[in-house]
């Protein structure tokens, strides 16, 4: 009985701990690339479309060659309503992002990401997926003000580079927000394979206008060193982390993820410090930064409360009489199986909204997670 416990207990730190290793070295691998002080590539845009033509290729293996699994039903009208505006605000959220790191540490960065549940709030309540609340509303002021600090703490400060970055935190949040919009709206569930099979090719494509209009005549004035190792193995790196953040997902959901997310924050703004030896941190930074992860902290008890009250909602009478009626009914009449209840329960337990509240309610916030992960295994939480 132990040993049932303790494995996926094992597990699950083990995948824990292997997002926050991928999710910390991609951020400082990408920095080394782009940054002019050391690799000196400094291209967003195309490492970005190398990441996307890479994650492209191997989803197309997955699926098309070595058919690891199947490809859903995908119609031309779910393309082009859901798969195109989330993959431009996905290419969007990216290219601003590394954009960043060319002006900004990562130090800096990573509080700056601080702002991401502000950015999805703001972005849920203008799209009408969530209430304007004052508890909510105060966490979110509380973040900002802790930003706003650590800004002002910054001895490196630069306009640009904090506007690609905050922008890009925004695309972000559109592209979480129109994914719980869109694509569970009409019911399409992506797993990692599938989703890159669809949205790496379109954010490519997105991705080749701004290239061939900002970066491909620099490219080919200046003496670009390509090294293909270098980038090979950039590129294997951040595909893993997609996949180690479905893994971590479907093992012990958002909340733990947001937890591992905010260790890997503190992780890559030490790490970063002495990696990158011009990225000064300041007291007002810890000060400031502290101050908006209290908030962040606050924001995600409110979001955890509300689901588990949602799920502890107590029944009517006629709601118990109901089902207690059916239990009794299947349990005395075994001879006579009742096939509608059955694909009922099918589809309670499959893609109603309300089968899982996590994934609607936390799942927007993850702030590397890529999309949805429905196919939650069904462990128990550790935590």
């Amino acid at each position: 009985m132990g040993k049932m416990i303790n494995k996926p207990l094992v597990l699950t730190y083990l995948y824990l701990l292997m997002y926050i290793l991928l999710s910390s070295g991609v951020i400082l691998y990408n920095k080394w690339v782009l940054s002019p002080k050391y690799f000196n590539f400094p291209f967003p845009i195309t490492l970005t479309m190398i990441h996307m033509g890479f994650s492209g290729a191997v989803a197309f293996l997955l699926i098309r060659v070595f058919k690891v699994v199947a490809p859903v039903k995908m119609t031309f009208e779910i393309y082009a309503t859901c798969v195109v505006p989330i993959s431009a605000f996905f290419a969007s959220s990216l290219w601003f992002g590394n954009t960043a790191y060319l002006h900004i540490s990562v130090a800096f960065i990573q509080m700056l990401k601080a702002l991401m549940p502000v950015a999805t709030f703001i972005t849920a309540v203008m799209c009408g997926t969530d209430k304007l609340r004052c508890d909510v509303f105060l966490n979110m002021l509380v973040v900002s003000i802790g930003v706003v600090i650590s800004s002002y703490g910054e001895i490196h400060f630069n306009i640009v580079g904090t506007a690609y970055q905050v922008t890009g935190i925004f695309a972000e949040a559109l592209r979480l927000v129109l994914t719980q919009v869109l694509l569970q709206k009409k019911g399409l569930t992506l797993n990692p394979i599938t989703s890159l099979y669809y949205i790496a090719p379109c954010s490519f494509v997105f991705l080749f206008v701004p290239w061939y209009l900002l970066e491909m005549q620099e490219m080919e004035v200046s003496q670009i060193q390509f090294n293909f190792w270098i980038f090979f193995s950039n590129a294997i790196c951040a595909l893993a982390l997609n996949f180690s953040i479905f893994l971590v997902i479907g093992r012990t959901g958002a909340v733990t993820m947001r937890v591992a997310g905010v260790l890997k924050d503190w992780i890559l703004i030490a790490l970063s410090s002495v990696i990158f030896p011009e990225s000064t941190i300041t007291g007002l930074n810890i000060i400031g930064y502290a101050i908006a992860l209290c908030g962040v902290v606050m924001y995600n008890y409110i979001k955890v409360r509300d689901v588990r009250a949602s799920q502890t909602i107590p029944e009517s009478i006629p709601e118990r009489i109901a089902k207690e009626w059916k239990l009794e009914k299947k349990s005395s009449d075994p001879f006579l199986p009742s096939k509608g209840s059955d694909n009922n329960g099918g589809r309670n337990g499959g893609n109603s909204p309300t089968a899982d509240p996590t994934v609607d309610e936390e799942a927007p916030l993850v702030p590397s997670s890529r999309f949805y992960y429905t196919g939650r295994m069904q462990v128990k939480q550790p935590f």
